[in-house]
């Protein structure tokens, strides 16, 4: 483990080494970055968010206030500029950063991301359509209950503990072994509500990033069904989409070797 420390004085801490390495930013949004230890590439570097991990605890966890964090791990580590990887909410930190700084971003991969940054919506309806798709499972009738409740104005705790299995493209030990990864649930609530930044606004920017940038969304993922992840791919001047089969949000996990091979055919 490396530590640094940011613009306000907190410590935060970074997990891996290597001469090149691809920065992977977690999603949650403010999970523990351990989950991410299972990512089947080289070279990666886990940084743990303000309040996750074993960085300090903060004031202000809004994501945009976290793009200074980014830069303080960049240049901690000598680098001129960065790969960088976001998962999911992760994918709005590292938009942010390439958007703020397109000099200091060599490659961007972002993995089932949010598109709440560049305002997209995912509607109900999207969410259903590749829901059904699982009917068959043999969780599937508690969890689409959970979805149906969420979909009738009652998104209760519990309602999203239900819908939990469609997160993955297989519902099995490793699975639940990713969702056991400490979450923090104040900085999550702050995440998006302290934040500042206009989608409207971001969106032009990324239209206007020259950054070769790829995609990867789960033909399962209900976050970010593969229409709407085309339609987020299609705003990037330089950005490749990839579709993995039988993946859902944590491609990784569902397909190791295939999600490997994506990112390692980048250009």
């Amino acid at each position: 483990m490396g530590t640094f420390t940011n613009a306000d004085g907190l410590g935060l801490a970074y997990h891996g080494e290597a001469d090149n390495p691809l920065v992977c930013l977690a999603g949650g949004p403010m999970q523990d970055s351990t989950y991410l230890a299972g990512l089947p590439l080289p070279d990666v570097i886990r940084m743990d968010l303000r309040g996750t991990g074993d960085s300090d605890e903060a004031s202000v966890y809004g994501v945009d206030h976290q793009v200074a964090d980014v830069d303080a791990l960049r240049r901690h580590l000598g680098l001129e500029r960065i790969r960088l990887l976001g998962h999911s909410a992760g994918g709005t930190l590292a938009v942010l950063y390439a958007t703020r700084y397109p000099g200091r971003v060599e490659e961007l991969v972002l993995v089932a991301p949010s598109p709440f940054v560049v305002g997209i919506d995912v509607s109900d309806d999207d969410r259903r359509a590749v829901a059904l798709r699982r009917s068959g499972e043999p969780w599937y009738a508690e969890a689409i209950a959970g979805f149906e409740e969420m979909w009738a104005g009652r998104p209760t705790p519990e309602a999203f503990a239900k819908i939990t299995p469609f997160f993955h493209g297989r519902w099995d030990d490793a699975a639940r072994a990713v969702d056991a990864h400490p979450r923090h649930p104040k900085a999550a609530m702050e995440y998006y509500k302290e934040a500042t930044f206009d989608p409207a606004k971001v969106r032009e920017k990324v239209r206007k990033l020259d950054v070769p940038t790829l995609l990867v969304a789960g033909e399962l993922d209900v976050s970010l069904p593969p229409d709407r992840a085309r339609e987020y791919a299609d705003l990037f001047p330089r950005a490749t989409l990839v579709v993995q089969p039988g993946a859902a949000h944590f491609p990784w996990v569902d397909d190791p070797g295939a999600f490997a091979a994506t990112v390692q055919r980048m250009p």
